[in-house]
C-alpha cells in the first residue's frame, strides 16, 4: 500500500485548490455514456470510493484485476475506469481477498482508489464500444439494434432570486450538478419579474421589514438537472445555503424523456463494398489483436450486413429488422453453442473475437473523450489489462 494512504478521514482527503475530483470524472463519464442507457440488470456508475476524492491520474481498463490494481498503485493513480463492474452482484462482506471479485473491490477501497464502471452504458453510447467495433469492421449506415427509449431522467428547476444574489445562487446550483446539457455547462434561462411577500411577526426577512407587504425585483431562473435523489438533495441544499431568503421559493418539474435515435444496445450496418467472411476475419483479428478468434460459416461467404454486439450477443442478433439471413454476419465476442446453431440455420455467419478482445478497442476512444473533458487529469490505458483466455 502506497505511503499516501494514511489513517485519516477518507472524505476529507487534502487536495490542491482546483484539482480534479472523482465527481468531475463521474460527470465526464455521464456525458460520454449516460447511465440511463445501461441495461436494467447492469451495475454501473461509481462503485468504489467517494466523489470528493481526487482524480488527478485515471487508469482505463476492461477489468479490474489484481494486476491492474497493482499497476494503479505503483503509478499513483487515483481512480480506475473499469469497463466491467468491479462489483456486480450484491456483496455480503468486503474482505480483501483476490480470489473473490468483492475482495478486489475491498482492496481498491483500502488503497484509496475509486472505481467507475460504464459497461453497457458505454455499449449503448454514440462512439462507444459497439460503434468502435463497427468502425473497425468498416460498416456504414449504423443504427442501434435495441434503441434506448429515453434519455437521462431529468427535471427542471425553477428558483426565484433577488437580482443581487442571482449569480451566487446560480453558481451554487451549477456546482451541485444542475445546468448541464450535453457538453455544455451552466445552462439557464432567466426572466425578470416582481415577487411579493408579507412576513409574520416571527420572521426575519432579508429584504424589507416584517409586518408589511413587500415587493422585490427578482429573476426567475430555470435550469435542467438529473432527477435522481442525490442530485435533488444537493441542489436543494445549495439553494438554501446561497439564497438570501429565509424561505426561498423554488420548484422541480419532471421532464418527459426524449426518444433516442443514436444510442442503444448493439449496432446494425451495411458493408459499402463486397467482402468475404474470410477477409473480414483477417481484418478484425489484425485490428483488435484477438488471440482466439473463431467463426460460424464459410470463409467464402459474401457479406452484406453486419450485426455488432461487443462482449456477448445473446438473443440480440435474432431481433434485427428483417431477421437474420444470408449475407448477414454477427460480430461479437462469444456465443452460446445453440445460438451458433441458430445462426447456421438462418444461413448467416458469425465472428467470435473473444469477449475481452471485442471490447478492448473502445479504451483508446474513451481515453480521447476523457482527455477532452478532463484536461487537468492524466488519462492512461492500462498495460496490465489482459485477456484471461489464451490460445493453447
Amino acid at each position: 500500500m502506497r505511503g499516501r494512504v494514511k489513517k485519516q478521514d477518507p472524505y476529507r482527503t487534502p487536495r490542491a485548490s482546483g484539482a480534479p475530483l472523482v465527481a468531475n470524472l463521474c460527470a465526464a463519464m455521464e456525458e460520454i455514456a449516460p447511465l440511463s442507457a445501461a441495461a436494467e440488470w447492469d451495475n454501473v456508475g461509481l462503485l468504489v470510493g467517494s466523489r470528493t476524492w481526487p482524480a488527478r491520474r485515471v487508469l482505463l481498463t476492461i477489468d479490474t484485476t489484481p494486476a491492474v490494481l497493482e499497476e494503479a498503485d505503483k503509478g499513483q493513480f487515483d481512480a480506475i475506469v473499469s469497463y466491467h463492474p468491479v462489483l456486480f452482484k450484491a456483496a455480503k462482506r468486503m474482505v480483501i481477498d483476490v480470489r473473490a471479485q468483492e475482495g478486489v473491490a475491498a482492496d481498491c477501497l483500502a488503497r484509496h482508489v475509486a472505481v467507475y464502471s460504464p459497461h453497457t452504458a458505454l455499449d449503448a453510447a454514440p462512439g462507444g464500444t459497439n460503434d468502435v467495433l463497427a468502425e473497425i469492421a468498416g460498416l456504414a449506415d449504423l443504427q442501434p439494434i435495441s434503441a434506448s427509449p429515453m434519455t437521462t431522467a431529468q427535471c427542471k428547476l425553477v428558483v426565484f432570486v433577488p437580482q443581487s444574489h442571482v449569480e451566487k445562487v446560480a453558481d451554487a446550483v451549477f456546482a451541485a450538478g444542475a445546468g448541464r446539457i450535453g457538453a455544455y455547462e451552466k445552462c439557464s434561462f432567466r426572466l425578470a419579474g416582481q415577487g411579493t411577500f408579507f412576513g409574520a411577526e416571527s420572521t426575519d426577512p432579508a429584504v424589507g421589514r416584517k409586518g408589511r407587504l413587500e415587493r422585490v425585483d427578482e429573476l426567475r431562473v430555470e435550469t435542467v438537472m438529473p432527477a435522481d435523489a442525490a442530485t435533488l438533495r444537493r441542489v436543494t441544499q445549495a439553494i438554501r445555503s446561497a439564497h438570501p431568503y429565509e424561505e426561498p421559493a423554488f420548484e422541480f418539474y419532471p421532464l418527459s424523456g426524449v426518444p433516442s435515435l443514436q444510442d442503444g444496445q448493439g449496432r446494425l450496418g451495411r458493408f459499402p463494398s463486397r467482402i468475404t467472411l474470410g477477409k473480414l476475419v483477417q481484418a478484425l483479428t489484425l485490428a483488435t489483436r484477438a488471440g482466439c478468434p473463431t467463426i460460424v460459416g464459410d470463409y467464402r461467404m459474401q457479406l452484406s450486413r453486419g450485426i455488432v454486439i461487443a462482449g456477448s450477443g445473446g438473443d440480440m442478433p435474432f431481433s434485427i429488422p428483417g431477421g437474420l439471413g444470408n449475407g448477414d454476419v454477427v460480430i461479437t465476442g462469444e456465443m452460446r453453442h445453440h445460438d451458433a446453431l441458430r445462426v447456421k440455420r438462418h444461413g448467416a455467419a458469425a465472428i467470435l473475437l473473444g469477449h475481452w478482445a471485442s471490447e478492448r478497442p473502445v479504451l483508446a476512444s474513451l481515453a480521447k473523450s476523457l482527455r477532452g473533458r478532463m484536461s487537468n487529469s492524466t488519462i492512461t490505458i492500462s498495460k496490465e489489462d489482459a485477456d484471461p483466455i489464451q490460445s493453447a
